[in-house]
């Protein structure tokens, strides 16, 4: 008998589309945030990096994007869930010359063959020049 097969990470090259649907390609838009090369400059681009990062399997920098207060040990992201679609709802403050900032998101996304959506209101802190997601409230659909 087999083993079933574990899902590999989507490949994402800098050419293509970034994964979180903003005009530019992944090489100008996250992929920058995720090499270290350049932090996200407001709350908005962080959540988007991080959306981007749960699509390429990237948990190194979901860890690194936390803020230290509500970080956890670690982060095991699911391979059968794949994220397909970010819209952003609304954003508060989070620019680039405030401390503290809000994103209301919807991420869609499809798990064993089923679509569902995570819709959340994140919070970010600005530290030392780099934002950091705090926390989130999670919207119950009723």
């Amino acid at each position: 008998m087999t083993a079933p097969s574990i899902p590999t990470w989507p490949v994402v090259t800098d050419d293509s589309r970034c994964p979180c649907l903003s005009t530019l390609p992944y090489g100008e838009c996250c992929a920058p945030a995720h090499r270290g090369e350049q932090p996200s400059p407001t709350a908005e681009r962080l959540m988007r990096s991080r959306y981007s990062a749960f699509v390429v399997g990237d948990e190194p920098y979901l860890l690194a994007t936390w803020h230290p207060k509500t970080r956890p040990t670690r982060v095991e992201l699911d391979r059968a869930q794949r994220f397909f679609r970010l819209d952003i709802v609304s954003t508060s403050g989070g620019g680039m010359l405030a401390t503290t900032g809000t994103v209301e998101f919807v991420a869609r996304y499809k798990l064993d063959g089923h679509a569902a959506e995570l819709h959340e209101t994140s919070r970010f802190l600005a530290e030392f020049g780099r934002w950091f997601y705090l926390d989130g409230t999670i919207h119950a659909h009723g």
